[in-house]
């Protein structure tokens, strides 16, 4: 099928930096990228000077010597473009499943990015042909195990190179097929490499970026029904709005707990159901409530740093040396060690998301408050929303076991030579299943949370509350005897995914933090 251009991300490379509204337009759409002239000029003459110090008497590693262990042992000179094809092929050792097409694409994007701020000393016909693959949403398979985060993600580029010179495996226009065959449908046509082109393909952290950059797309998203899921059970719990006051809040005034608090008091107006319960005599609600802004807060600010450093490495060089006027140096700019701490502590914070979402659902489920017990009048030959917890918890506790971190667990490589590397492809790649798995648990609370406040009538919760329910009643009715709630568990696990619950909330509140 043909790709409509009202599909597509158009994408300017190398021209500004990628911010997180790039990302987010960009996010599960082909890509139509174009290099401007000035970045064309800025690339060539970068390879004038790789070309330079090619054929000159200096050692250059991995231009004129080989790599890792080998760097000291020079090549010849008849042999450096042979160097470059054999480092491709022989570094292509990934296993497992395949990556995502819409993470392929962004690996795809970021490496040209990288490649575009011209210090790489690439070849232009290998940018163009990179630029083809993505234009032609041609793209390679990329096995998603292999990669050790250290001299950037070795195997999983290996792989996304091995199409440009005829081998490998790129899917096209549904199917999967032979590298060069791919490319021949595609009208793409193959590259020859010379000195340093095969180098500046696998040198990078493109495969944990293009992981991260899109957990960070859909974190940014998840905080914000974290908070609405979070209204809605404070409704139907009949809650106290008092932990949310402005004046408490900024005595502890972290940026995160702010901009919680501040959600939940916009969509907490004009509800019903808080002057309902003003005299109660309730003195505190338990922690999953009553900390919400102290734990949603923290999650928010450990995304904000993580988030930050995605987008800084995104719009870095990680190659491997760096090809300066002056000359090449090595260094270590394809460290993963920035991205597999902060995916690490991500990964942590997604699973707090996760945990204290699972005990609000809980407590939607135990009859607190005047709610009828596992949600349903009528309990005994009908079991109710017990089971929906019990997938929550089966996820949660998956998350809390992948919340380990990778990147204090280095394995040495190379013979010694990479004695420290990262591990952050296995971080990402933990932090990947975590946020699916939070975003179930959050559907859980949303369908839970749903069904409470059918319980709340004729009163009416807050606007943003009111909101999400109706959202949600479109799609999922309510219960009043068992049925497959798994039907409707993935119903309301699509509307998280999509923007329709946030659309409806901020068409009735403003936008949320």
């Amino acid at each position: 099928m043909a790709l409509g251009q009202d599909l597509r991300a158009s994408i300017s490379i190398g021209d500004r930096p990628i911010g997180m509204d790039e990302l987010r337009r960009a996010w599960a759409r082909p890509l139509r990228v174009q290099l401007s002239q000035a970045v064309r000029t800025r690339i060539g003459e970068s390879r004038r000077i790789l070309d330079r110090l090619a054929s000159g008497p200096d050692a250059v590693y991995g231009v004129n010597t080989g790599v890792g262990q080998l760097c000291r042992q020079r090549i010849p000179q008849d042999q450096l473009a042979r160097l470059q094809h054999n480092l491709i092929v022989s570094h292509a050792v990934g296993v497992g499943p395949p990556m995502p097409a819409e993470l392929v694409r962004w690996m795809i994007w970021f490496k040209l990015e990288a490649l575009a701020r011209g210090f790489s000393g690439i070849q232009p016909t290998v940018t163009e042909c990179l630029c083809a693959l993505l234009n032609a949403d041609c793209l390679p398979v990329v096995p998603n195990r292999g990669s050790l985060g250290a001299s950037g993600d070795l195997a999983p580029l290996a792989h996304l190179a091995l199409p440009l010179i005829g081998l490998g495996a790129a899917s096209f226009e549904g199917a999967v097929l032979p590298g060069a065959e791919a490319l021949r449908r595609a009208g793409i046509q193959p590259v020859s490499l010379g000195p340093k082109d095969g180098l500046a393909l696998i040198n990078g952290t493109q495969f944990m970026t293009a992981y991260a950059a899109a957990i960070a797309v859909r974190a940014a998203k998840l905080a914000r029904l974290a908070d609405v899921a979070a209204a809605m059970s404070l409704e139907a719990l009949r809650g106290s709005v008092r932990p949310f006051d402005q004046a408490l809040i900024e005595l502890r005034p972290h940026p995160g707990a702010l901009a919680v608090a501040e959600n939940i008091r916009s969509m907490m107006r004009d509800s019903q159901i808080v002057p309902s319960h003003a005299n109660c005599g309730k003195v505190q609600d338990p922690y999953s409530l009553r900390c919400v802004p102290q734990v949603h807060g923290a999650c928010r600010d450990a995304l904000t740093h993580a988030t930050d450093t995605v987008l800084r490495e995104i719009n870095s060089v990680t190659d491997n040396p760096v090809i300066f006027e002056s000359g090449a140096v090595s260094g270590g700019n394809f460290h993963g060690e920035p991205i597999a701490l902060v995916t690490d502590y991500l990964a942590m914070a997604l699973t707090e998301w996760g945990n204290v979402s699972e005990r609000r659902t809980y407590l939607l489920l135990s009859g607190h408050d005047g709610l009828p017990t596992l949600l349903l009048r009528d309990t005994g030959i009908n079991s109710g929303l017990m089971l929906p917890q019990y997938t929550a918890a089966a996820l949660l506790n998956e998350c809390k076991v992948l919340s380990h971190p990778a990147a204090t667990d280095s394995i040495p490589t190379s013979l010694g030579q990479e004695d420290h590397v990262s591990m952050g492809a296995q971080s990402v790649l933990k932090c990947w299943q975590i946020i699916e798995n939070a975003e179930t648990i959050l559907a859980v609370e949303l369908f839970c949370a749903a069904q409470a406040l059918d319980f709340r009538a004729p009163l009416r919760a807050g606007r943003g509350p009111a909101a999400a329910h109706e959202c949600l009643r479109r799609h999922v009715s309510h219960a009043d005897t068992d049925r497959v709630f798994g039907d409707d568990l993935r119903t309301v696990l699509r509307l998280v995914q999509s923007d329709e619950i946030l659309d409806a909330v901020e068409a009735a509140v403003g936008t949320l933090h």
